[in-house]
């Protein structure tokens, strides 16, 4: 079986966000980039579940500027086979993204789709089930484990209440939760070693997909500073604040 892996470039998790001056968007100028935290636990259970043999293959692919190659050697660096960089500078939407993979999944034909719930700038959690959608497959979502038995794929994912397990016939789509593992980390051989290992480069045209905008951001801007906390002197006063000047009671 072959596991398609989409992976993300963001703004590392670890730098702090800056608005641009005109509102336009988040400042990514000499900013440190690095892998999609959620698309790192998609790539580790990818190769886990290769190292397990439940897998022949993994492949890799990501869309967006030149730069995405350089993830995408992560990846292939952590231990998937193969990538794909879809190549454009046009701004990336989810809609025209989950276009983007099916166009790829139609090529590769995987038996599973493993991609991050989300990615940290958008957040907007829709590209792997618009995938689904349009793959026409059953999907999972949020997975924190999963269980490859032949054609079926067992996904046990965390809900308010506690625990819920999902059975669903491959191919498939899965997203990954946090909780589904922890990647590794690159070694010094493995990344000399990706520097050889094969990635094709494509377009949206070659792909036939439209990948146009739906909808257009107006504005972006920092949140409004958290207001200093205050001390209250016993119950009664709390409850004053809480009704008078919170107005939550």
């Amino acid at each position: 079986m072959k596991i398609l892996v989409p992976i993300k470039r963001v703004v590392d998790a670890y730098v702090a966000i800056r608005v641009k001056s005109d509102g336009s968007g988040v400042e990514t100028s000499n900013v440190k980039m690095s892998m999609n935290p959620f698309c790192e636990i998609a790539v580790e259970e990818a190769i886990r579940q290769k190292e397990a043999g439940k897998a022949d293959e993994v492949v890799v692919v990501s869309a967006g500027p030149q730069q995405c190659q350089e993830t995408l050697r992560t990846a292939l660096a952590m231990g998937a086979d193969r990538a794909i960089h879809i190549h454009t500078d046009a701004e990336l939407q989810p809609l025209g993204v989950a276009k983007l993979l099916k166009a790829v999944v139609d090529k590769e034909q995987p038996g599973l789709v493993l991609l991050g719930k989300q990615a940290i700038d958008g957040e907007h959690n829709q590209t792997g089930q618009m995938l689904a959608a349009f793959m026409e497959c059953g999907q999972a979502t949020f997975a924190a484990k999963l269980e490859i038995d032949g054609d079926t794929a067992k996904v046990t994912r965390e809900i308010d209440g506690g625990l819920e397990t999902l059975a669903v016939k491959l191919p498939a789509v899965i997203t990954t939760d946090l909780r589904l593992n922890e990647p590794r980390f690159a070694s010094l051989p493995n990344i000399m070693k990706a520097k050889k290992k094969p990635m094709d480069i494509m377009t949206a045209d070659e792909l036939g997909v439209d990948i146009a905008p739906r909808y257009k951001t107006v504005k972006v801007s920092e949140p409004p500073k958290r207001q200093a906390g205050i001390k209250v002197g016993n119950a009664a006063e709390l409850v004053e604040k809480l009704r008078n000047e919170a107005k939550v009671l």
